[in-house]
This record gives structure tokens, C-alpha cells and sequence, in this order.
């Protein structure tokens, strides 16, 4: 028997004090392990509506701007004020619905805005002036007015203004703000930016919209992209004489696919006949054909000078409508704010789609992994809760994140372009191949024949309105058509990687006035190439034979008038060889070995572009019968070499 046994035996005193005293330890650890236990409960329970209505309050305000007009804003707040609480600011044209003080926004618990929500963040929308429930007269893209008068505003005043009174009226924040949007809200996220609030903290511009004449949604390079623009203001156009809650319904036009559609309506007058004389944006467009001062004025990047907030920029490679706007206020800032706190994030998501997908996929083309939840994880969240909550570290951001296609890895960089990318000349040859040597030949050319009437459409099926995974599409439809120049490399003996812009050089001559050339940049997969599933999963296209898929990497537009300068446009002289330049937009993808490099040149790219009557003739106002066939011709000799700028990255992954 042990010396205790003897005691407790000896002593039934002190055996029953030993006694109680396990029982109670035992209890304060089954106590503790409760209390941990749902105290990790409740930070891990889903955010559903019932626990926001019990956790937050919901307020409605009209807030006044220096010119008096007020501005309808929503408060979601926590109802513990004793916390950290910092706002978060969401602008928009698209309405803060829903309204009404008990009725909550659901994405506050569908999306992962209820991480900002599980962190206490304040957070606030708010519509635009002249938008839904807000006063005053809208006006798109308004200017940006560096040095304004006494009274004159903009949206930079307005978000300043709107600050101002959320710090002041608003209990328990914590003086800090941080500003995101997508798309249209991203350009008043952008505005935000350039308001100079001390208290603006970071902002977070998502594919937002900076210049509508040379890349962004309703213009390419001078071109109208007439199935977004049509789509886009045949609702979002028509006038709002007051402050509402109901949007008004688009009118019905359509009765058959896009393509019949547009191509049936005809010239782009016979819409604006459509959409009316009230339709007051629209009505601009038409009489502002080129890139005059109404353009030039909504144009943000001359303007991004010592922006105080740090500055998270996301987008998506395949956004079909804001990817220029993206990666052009990227390099304005970096040039003209060296200072600021710049970090970029792209990865393969078509427009928005790091908010409403799993970035898993696009159309046929899979990548992998569930590209949004990292961006979502590891980049916005960690952002926002270091500069407006204090939390964690960015020590491991990079000043560049950025996703590339083909070998589908992220990889990070001190900022975009990489600096240790080199340009390279691909060479357009005789007999449509493609190579890095000059051509030598004296005498050679491709010759394709645009006809308005039969325009090259932009996807292979039949489509009610345009589709976001075009910009992935397999383009063997259009390989085989003799109006598309179709030009491909020798499959590649190792990997090419892509990383920044790729110029276009053709040297041309057309046999009328005025015509436009689309090149394609396109992948070609090896025969026999198939997805592994154990990685890739199924995918949206299961089903669709991958071998030989010519993937869309990159594809833009370039109305020829606008060769010499968008506020200048200039006829062609029938037969004369004339030289024009342009730029796709940026691109991040790697050409694995044994994979083709393809260049398609065409001069339709229909619905998405309008069609160019290829006369010099007033393309907005012109008539059906002004329409006519060109034909275009591709020099691809010794000294008149067309070619493709490819920014090379030697960096293997």
C-alpha cells in the first residue's frame, strides 16, 4: 500500500477534501472545454438572416451634399458598439435595395461579405446622385474636377461628403474607411480615391470603368461594342424623372438569337430609332463618334496623382467588358503615385466572377483550383482587416498576384508588367504560318474578303443575348472560314510564357475607304489533349472534345479610320498600303511545349462589335444601303512585315 492510501485510510478527512478536489478540477475542465467550444461555435456558425437581424441594425439615410441634394444611404451596423467597428463603403448605380428599414441585403449572408459582417464592419451602400433613391441628375462617368468651384461637385466630392457625415453621425466606428466596388461601382470607387477623406484608409477597385472610348464595355479602340451597349442602356438608359424604388422594365426587342437580331436591325441608326429620343446617353454617343473632350473628360487615369489610400486593384483576364479599365488605372497609378501602396490581383475570372463564381472554370477551359476563395482568403479580407482593423500582416502580398493560364499557378511579382520581360517580333509568313524571323521574300500577301452581310460572328452556337465565355471559346469555327487570315506557329519546342501587352503591326491595304481589323490570339492544344479530372474536376464542358481546341487567349479591335489617332479619324485611299498599330489588351499565359501559337486576323467580329460600313462615312448615322464589301490585304514580306509584339516572360514556372 502506497503512503497516500495509508494516509487517506488513516485520515477520512482528508480523503474526502481529495476527493471533492478531483471532482471540481474535473468539472472546471469539462467548464473550460464549454466555453471553448462555443465560443468557436459562434465565430463558426454560418451567417444566416436571423443572425444578422440579431446582431445588426439596419438604418436608412438621406445625407446632404454641399449642394444640398441628399443622397439615399444604407447603414448596416452592429449592434455591440464597443468593438473595433470600421466602415465599409459600397457606391452604385444599381440600386441598395432591398428598402425598407426591416428588410436586409441578402449577400450581407450569401457571400463572403459576411466575412466584413463576422468581423463587425460597419457597412454602408449608398445610391450614386441621380440613381434610384438618391436626388439629383445622373450623369455617366461624371467628370473628374481636380480643382473644383464654389458648389461644383462630383462623385470625388460626393464620397468625401458622404464620409464626412457617416464619421460624424454614425456610433462606434473607428474613423476608418475603406471603399470597394465592381465594374461601374469601381469607377466611384476609384472617385473615392481621388477625394483625399484622411480617412479613406483603402479602397478596393474591381474591374472598374475608367475611359469608355478605347477599351472599356461600350467602346473598343473607336469601335462600338453594340451587343453590351444596346443591352446595357436599352435599360439602364431610360430616364428617372424622381427618386424611386422600382427600376422600369427594358422593352422586350429581341424575337430571335443576337445574331439575327443585330444583324436584321441593321445599321446602328435603326437602334437608336429603337431606343428613343430619351434615352439620354445613348443620344451622346451618337452625336460624340470620335474621341473629342466629352471622352477625353471621363478618361481617370490623367488624374491619379498622390493617391493617399493604400490601393487593392482586382480583375479578372476574361473580363469581357472592364479588363482595359483594370490594368490601365494599375499602370496611372503606379506612374503617377509612386508612393501609394499599390497592390493588383488578376486572375482567370470572366467580369466579377471572383464575386459570383468559383474561378474553377470558364466555358471549356478549367484551371484547377477555386481561384475566387483564395483571392477571397488570402488577398481582400487579409487587405481590408490590416489597414482598417489593424489585424494581421501584408509582409507576404506581393505588389503583383497574378494567375497564369496554361500552366494555371499562381505566381507573384514587384509589380505588372514584370520587370525582367523581353518583346519579340512573331513574324506573319507566307502559306499562314508564323515565325520569329523576318520574312525575306519580296512579293507576298493574304488576301480576305469582309462582307457586312455575312459577318464573322464572335462564338460558334446560337446565343439569346452575348455570352462571358467567348473569351475562352474554341475558335475552330471561325479557322475554317475564308474571310478569317489564319496564321500558327510549328508546335512549340518549350514553354512561351506571356506576361503584359501584345502590339499588333499590320501592314495593309483595302480596297475601300475604311474597314476594321480584329485579331485573335489563340492557343492551340495538341491532339489528343483531354482534362485529368482527379485535378481539373468536370468542368462546365465535360463533355467537349479538347483535342485540337484553339482556346481564345486574348482578342481586340481596331476601327482603321482611328489608325493616326482617335480624335482624328482618316480614310483609307483605296489599294494604297497604310500601316496600322494597336495594342490587345494584357495578357497572362503560358503556351505549353507542344502547343501551337495562333493569330487570326478578320475585319467582323459580330454582334459583339458593330459592323463597319467600311466606307469613311458617319457610321452612327448612316444608312443600310452604305454598307459594301472590301477587300483586305495582309503584307507579310521583306519590307512590308506584318507582325505580332509578344511580351515574353524567360521566367519558367
Amino acid at each position: 500500500m502506497t503512503e497516500a492510501k495509508k494516509k487517506r485510510k488513516q485520515n477520512p478527512a482528508f480523503a474526502f477534501f481529495m476527493f471533492k478536489s478531483i471532482i471540481m478540477a474535473r468539472r472546471l475542465v469539462f467548464l473550460s472545454l464549454f466555453l471553448i467550444c462555443c465560443s468557436t461555435a459562434v465565430w463558426a456558425q454560418d451567417i444566416d438572416e436571423t443572425w444578422l437581424k440579431n446582431h445588426y441594425t439596419k438604418s436608412e439615410h438621406r445625407i446632404p451634399m454641399r449642394d444640398g441634394t441628399r443622397l439615399f444611404t444604407v447603414v448596416y451596423a452592429p449592434r455591440e458598439l464597443s468593438g473595433n467597428h470600421p466602415i465599409l463603403i459600397s457606391r452604385t448605380p444599381y440600386s441598395c435595395s432591398p428598402y425598407g428599414a426591416d428588410r436586409y441585403h441578402g449577400q450581407l449572408w450569401r457571400s463572403h461579405w459576411r466575412e466584413y459582417v463576422r468581423a463587425g464592419y460597419i457597412i454602408v451602400y449608398q445610391d450614386v446622385r441621380g440613381r434610384w433613391m438618391s436626388e439629383g441628375e445622373f450623369v455617366d462617368l461624371r467628370p473628374f474636377q481636380p480643382k473644383k468651384e464654389s458648389g461644383e461637385v462630383d462623385e470625388a466630392s460626393d464620397a468625401y461628403d458622404t464620409v464626412e457625415w457617416l464619421l460624424a453621425h454614425i456610433p462606434g466606428n473607428n474613423g476608418k474607411v475603406g471603399v470597394l466596388g465592381c465594374s461601374y461601382s469601381g469607377f466611384y470607387t476609384v472617385m473615392a480615391a481621388l477625394c483625399r477623406h484622411p480617412a479613406i484608409v483603402a479602397v478596393n477597385p474591381q474591374a472598374p470603368a475608367i475611359e469608355w472610348f478605347i477599351g472599356d464595355d461600350f467602346h473598343h479602340n473607336g469601335a462600338l461594342m453594340l451587343s453590351d451597349a444596346f443591352r446595357f442602356y436599352s435599360s439602364f438608359g431610360l430616364p428617372r424623372p424622381k427618386p424611386t424604388t422600382i427600376g422600369r422594365p427594358a422593352p422586350q426587342y429581341r424575337i430571335t438569337d443576337e445574331y439575327s437580331f443585330f444583324l436584321n436591325t441593321g445599321a446602328v441608326k435603326n437602334f437608336t430609332a429603337l431606343l428613343g429620343d430619351s434615352n439620354r446617353f445613348w443620344q451622346q454617343m451618337m452625336v460624340h463618334p470620335d474621341r473629342d473632350c466629352f471622352w477625353q473628360s471621363r478618361d481617370l487615369r490623367p488624374f491619379c496623382r498622390d493617391i493617399r489610400p493604400a490601393v487593392l486593384i482586382t480583375g479578372g483576364l476574361f473580363d469581357a467588358e472592364d479588363w482595359y479599365g483594370t490594368v490601365g488605372i494599375a499602370k496611372a497609378i503606379a506612374q503617377q503615385s509612386p508612393e501609394t501602396v499599390l497592390k493588383l490581383v488578376f486572375g482567370p475570372w470572366s467580369h466579377g466572377g471572383w464575386n459570383s463564381s468559383e474561378g474553377t472554370w470558364l466555358g471549356n477551359v478549367r484551371f484547377g483550383s477555386p481561384t475566387s476563395e483564395y483571392y477571397r482568403k488570402q488577398i481582400e479580407i487579409p487587405f481590408f482587416n490590416y489597414y482598417l482593423k489593424g489585424e494581421g500582416s501584408l509582409s507576404t502580398m506581393a505588389g503583383a498576384t497574378v494567375f497564369f493560364t496554361g500552366t494555371d499557378t499562381w505566381h507573384t511579382f514587384e509589380c505588372w508588367p514584370p520587370k525582367d520581360v523581353c518583346v519579340e517580333k512573331l513574324y506573319l509568313q507566307s502559306g499562314g504560318t508564323l515565325s520569329f524571323r523576318a520574312p525575306i521574300v519580296e512579293d507576298s500577301r493574304t488576301v480576305y474578303r469582309s462582307d457586312p452581310f455575312r459577318p464573322v460572328p464572335y462564338i460558334d452556337r446560337i446565343c439569346a443575348s452575348r455570352v462571358k465565355e467567348y473569351m475562352t471559346g474554341d475558335q475552330r469555327f471561325a479557322s475554317r472560314r475564308p474571310d478569317v487570315a489564319v496564321f500558327v506557329t510549328e508546335p512549340l519546342t518549350e514553354d512561351l510564357t506571356l506576361s503584359g501587352t501584345v502590339g499588333v503591326h499590320l501592314e495593309t491595304a483595302i480596297t475601300t475607304t475604311d474597314a476594321d481589323f480584329v485579331v485573335k490570339l489563340i492557343d492551340c492544344f495538341p491532339e489528343g489533349f483531354k482534362y485529368e479530372e482527379s485535378v481539373y474536376g468536370k468542368g462546365d464542358g465535360e463533355n467537349y472534345m479538347m483535342s485540337d481546341y484553339q482556346m481564345l487567349v486574348r482578342g481586340e479591335v481596331m476601327r482603321g479610320r482611328y489608325r493616326d489617332g482617335f480624335d482624328c479619324p482618316k480614310a483609307f485611299v483605296p489599294n494604297r498600303p497604310e500601316c496600322v498599330r494597336f495594342d490587345l489588351p494584357d495578357v497572362a499565359h503560358v503556351f505549353r511545349k507542344g502547343h501551337r501559337l495562333m493569330i487570326h486576323v478578320q475585319s467582323s467580329w459580330f454582334p459583339l462589335v458593330d459592323r463597319n460600313p467600311q466606307q469613311f462615312v458617319d457610321i452612327y448615322h448612316c444608312n443600310d444601303d452604305e454598307f459594301i464589301v472590301s477587300d483586305i490585304t495582309l503584307f507579310h514580306q521583306r519590307d512590308r512585315a506584318s507582325y505580332i509584339v509578344l511580351p515574353v516572360l524567360k521566367e519558367t514556372f
